[in-house]
C-alpha cells in the first residue's frame, strides 16, 4: 500500500488514523490508492492474525447475490459448509462463515482467519483482491474467470458435467436442447455456456440460451417458459429439452410448462446442473447433477490447512466429479430411475 501510494508505511498509518501531520494532498492520494487496490486497514484483524488462530474462513460467494443466506430448497451450501466445519475440526481448526468482507460494515473478524476458502468467485472478484492485499492465504473452489491463477484453486468439472447432462438429454429423446443459465459472472455459468455452445456446434445446431438471475429462484421458470414457448416468432426453435444450471430454475420451469399443458417428460425433458430439495420432492422429480459438495469441502479444507502450514499442497487440482441423478423429468420410458457416476470410481 505504501509503495503504491509513494509514501512511507508510517504516513499510510497516519492517513487512516486521522493524524493532522499528513497534508490534505497526501491524505487524498493515500485514500484514492487504497480505494483503487482494495486496501482496508484493520488494526483489530491485523492484531489477531499476528498469533495463530487455527481458524478457516469460508466465503460462499453465490450467497452474496441472493436475497437470503438461506435460499429455500437449496441445500448445496449447507452441505458444503457443514462438511467443511467438521473437516476443519478433524484438522484442529474452526470454521468461520463470512459474507463479502469488502462490503462496508463487514465485521472485523472476517479478516482475522489464518486462511480463507472462497467458492465460485466472480470475474475480477474484489474479495480475492482484498485477501491478496491483506496477505491472507486463500484458495478458491472454482476459479476467478478473469484471473484463473490469482490464488490457488480447486477447479470444477463443469465442462465435463455439462456434456454429460446434454448427452443424457439427447439420449432420452431431446432433439432441440436449450440451456437456462444464471447471470452471476462466475466460472460455473461461463464454462457451462461455452461447453453448451461447443456441444451444439459439434451437432450443427443453433444454441438456444435463456439467462435469468439466480435470485429469482423458481420464479425464473415462468420467464424461461414464456421465452421458450409463448413467443410466436420462435415456434421453429421451441425446445423439447432444457438444461437449467440452477436447480430452483429447473423446478420452476417444470411447473410453468405444466401450467401451459406441456407434459414433463413426454413433451419436454428437464434437467438441472445442481440438485435442490424441490428437484427430489416435486412431481415429477427432476433429473439433476449432484455436485457432491461434502467431498469438495473436505478436499478444500485439507488443502487450505496445507497451504497455511506450508506443506506441499497439490494445487491446482480438480473437485470430485458429480453424479447425475436420473429422475422422472427425463425418463420417458417406464424404467426405474438410476444414478450414474463418472470416472474411475464408477464401480
Amino acid at each position: 500500500m505504501a509503495k503504491a501510494a509513494g509514501v512511507s508505511p508510517t504516513t499510510v498509518s497516519q492517513a487512516f488514523n486521522g493524524r493532522r501531520t499528513v497534508s490534505r494532498q497526501t491524505l487524498e492520494r493515500v485514500h484514492d490508492v487504497a480505494e483503487r487496490i482494495g486496501y482496508r486497514p484493520n488494526a483489530v484483524a491485523r492484531g489477531l492474525r499476528e498469533s495463530r488462530m487455527n481458524v478457516i474462513a469460508l466465503v460462499l460467494r453465490p450467497l452474496d447475490t441472493l436475497e437470503s443466506f438461506l435460499p429455500e430448497g437449496v441445500d448445496f451450501f449447507m452441505r458444503f459448509a457443514g462438511s467443511a466445519a467438521l473437516s476443519a475440526m478433524e484438522h484442529g481448526y474452526s470454521l468461520m462463515l463470512v459474507s463479502d468482507p469488502t462490503k462496508p460494515g463487514a465485521p472485523v473478524s472476517s479478516l482475522a482467519a489464518d486462511v480463507c476458502i472462497v467458492t465460485d468467485p466472480f470475474e475480477n472478484d474484489p474479495v480475492l483482491t482484498l485477501l491478496k492485499n491483506q496477505h491472507i492465504p486463500a484458495l478458491t473452489v472454482g476459479v476467478d474467470p478473469a484471473r484463473p491463477g490469482v490464488v490457488p484453486s480447486i477447479d470444477s468439472n463443469t465442462r465435463a458435467e455439462t456434456f454429460e447432462v446434454l448427452d443424457h438429454l439427447e439420449s432420452a429423446g431431446g432433439t432441440t436442447v436449450g440451456l437456462a443459465l444464471g447471470t452471476d459472472r462466475n466460472a460455473w455459468n461461463l464454462t457451462a455456456k461455452r461447453a453448451y455452445v461447443e456441444w451444439c456446434g459439434a451437432r450443427g445446431r443453433e444454441p438456444i440460451i435463456y439467462e435469468n438471475p439466480e435470485t429469482r429462484g423458481e420464479a425464473a421458470g415462468e420467464r424461461i417458459a414464456a421465452e421458450a414457448f409463448d413467443r410466436v416468432d420462435r415456434v421453429e426453435r421451441r425446445p423439447d429439452a432444457i438444461y437449467c444450471l440452477t436447480g430452483r430454475h429447473a423446478s420452476g420451469l417444470v411447473a410453468a410448462a405444466r401450467s401451459r399443458g406441456i407434459r414433463v417428460p413426454e413433451d419436454l425433458l428437464v434437467a438441472a446442473g445442481s440438485d435442490a430439495l424441490q428437484n427430489r420432492t416435486g412431481r415429477p422429480t427432476v433429473t439433476a447433477m449432484d455436485l457432491r459438495p461434502e467431498e469438495t469441502a473436505r478436499r478444500a479444507v485439507e488443502l487450505a490447512v496445507q497451504l497455511f502450514e506450508g506443506s506441499d499442497a497439490e494445487l491446482p487440482t480438480s473437485a470430485p466429479g458429480g453424479i447425475l441423478r436420473v429422475r422422472e423429468s427425463t425418463s420417458r420410458d417406464p424404467v426405474r430411475s438410476a444414478s450414474r457416476r463418472r470416472g474411475p470410481s464408477s464401480d
